[in-house]
């Protein structure tokens, strides 16, 4: 099945491109501010004096605040537009990134990241609507991985700068100095940033209060287009979150023995490996959507096998070998999640769209969530045990599978049945 050039498309072009790139600027910033504890948890754990279970808590706070607004951001985007819901992501992530810097004990620093969590919950749906403003449909999921491109580059510079800085400059600057990052683009937005281009405003949408809500959400659900999404974005995400958020660094120091040098290059294997498979899947999803679940179950397959291979390894430490090519797999599950977009995109109307996607994007963070905590109480209740722990991932894996599989006739039915009504309205506008 192809692309179909929608009439009444944005035209793209540099404008677009210039536009779109201000608002990607506030999710690059925002995914360096969520990766930061990625790098780092140790110093976290001692800094705050704190168990496997309440580092843990952190991300989980994080990502529950994320998941959780991902509905209501999406609602605000339908609403506001993305201009004003960007800039208030920035405000937030900012202070929160600030706060954490400061924090003096465990349980403001959490606070601090609840706020964060908040802010970066802002971003990314904000962006997926206004790649849709600016640029044709056929586009879109070429749009899409370019800005997950772009969020990985924010988690590499988390990576390489920010943990080099950590160890040179300490806690407070690093993370204060970085917070500087978000004033930059909160200004880029306020200057530079438009909803849409002349001529392609959306339609007004009447103030109707908490029925508004519900149809929204109600006829957003109801499309298993987006529900498919929803499963997708669930399945591919999380290793790779939970990998490079917070419980990559220990299990490649504390259970692979590792220096904390090489763990971080294998981190940095991960985003590199992200970015260019992303490049890979956007240009094969844009030119034959047939091929976005044969990529996206492909990519579960790989990634549990090499998970189950690193774990179930007869020696005391997997081979580096081993090593390098589970994270080189690991960079692929971004761009996999990324192809849940994909099937809520076409399932539902211009007006939906930021509510659709938010209902997609809540899938891969409820499923990071679940198993940061499940990982951290594991290694608490076995003795530090990775092995055990991390076979957590197989069992959302298997249940994120089980949905696609239910979900994948009904939606791909319901998309042809869109497909061709398009071309039918197409032939009856007249010249």
């Amino acid at each position: 099945m192809s692309a179909v050039a929608i009439p009444g498309d944005p035209p793209g072009g540099r404008r677009a491109l210039a536009v779109w790139g201000t608002g990607v600027s506030v999710y690059f910033v925002a995914v360096i501010f969520r990766t930061s504890l990625g790098v780092a948890g140790l110093d976290a754990a001692d800094r705050f004096h704190v168990n496997a279970s309440a580092l843990s808590t952190f991300s989980i706070l994080q990502l529950l605040v994320y998941a959780g607004m991902q509905i209501p951001v999406g609602l605000l985007v339908d609403r506001l537009g993305t201009k004003k819901v960007l800039a208030l992501g920035a405000v937030l992530f900012t202070a929160g990134q600030l706060g954490f810097a400061f924090s003096p004990s465990y349980g403001t620093a959490l606070a601090s990241r609840a706020l964060l969590g908040c802010g970066d919950a802002l971003t990314f749906i904000s962006v997926l609507r206004l790649g849709s403003r600016w640029f044709p449909a056929r586009r879109g999921p070429l749009v899409a991985q370019f800005a997950g491109l772009v969020g990985m580059a924010g988690n590499l510079v988390s990576t390489l700068v920010l943990a080099r800085l950590l160890h040179g400059i300490g806690w407070t600057a690093a993370f204060a100095g970085s917070a500087a990052a978000g004033a930059v683009v909160l200004v880029l937005v306020l200057l530079f940033l438009k909803d849409h281009p002349e001529g392609h405003e959306p339609e007004p949408l009447p103030h109707q209060g908490a029925a508004y809500v519900r149809r929204q959400i109600a006829a957003s659900w109801r499309e298993p287009g987006t529900r498919l999404g929803l499963w997708v974005h669930f399945t591919t995400q999380f290793p790779a979150m939970v990998f490079l958020l917070l419980w990559g660094l220990p299990f490649l120091v504390e259970a692979q023995g590792l220096s904390r040098t090489a763990a971080g290059e294998l981190l940095t294997l991960v985003v590199l490996s992200n970015m260019v498979v992303g490049l890979v899947y956007g240009q094969i999803v844009a030119r034959h959507h047939g091929a976005r679940l044969p990529l996206a179950l492909g990519t579960v397959g790989t990634t549990a096998a090499l998970w189950a291979a690193t774990l179930a390894y007869p020696g005391p430490h997997a081979p580096m070998w081993l090593l390098i090519v589970l994270c080189t797999v690991l960079g692929a599950c971004g761009p996999a999640s990324m192809i849940g977009f994909d099937f809520a995109r076409p399932a539902n109307p211009p007006e939906r769209q930021g509510t659709a996607s938010g209902i997609t994007n809540m899938g891969g963070f409820v499923a990071s969530m679940t198993t940061l905590f499940a990982i951290g109480v594991l290694l608490d209740a076995t003795g530090d045990d990775y092995s055990l722990a991390f076979s957590v991932v197989f069992v959302l894996q298997a249940l994120g599978v089980s949905q696609i599989l239910r979900l994948r006739r009904q939606a791909a039915r319901r998309e042809r049945e869109r497909l061709v009504a398009s071309r039918v309205e197409t032939l009856h506008v007249p010249a």
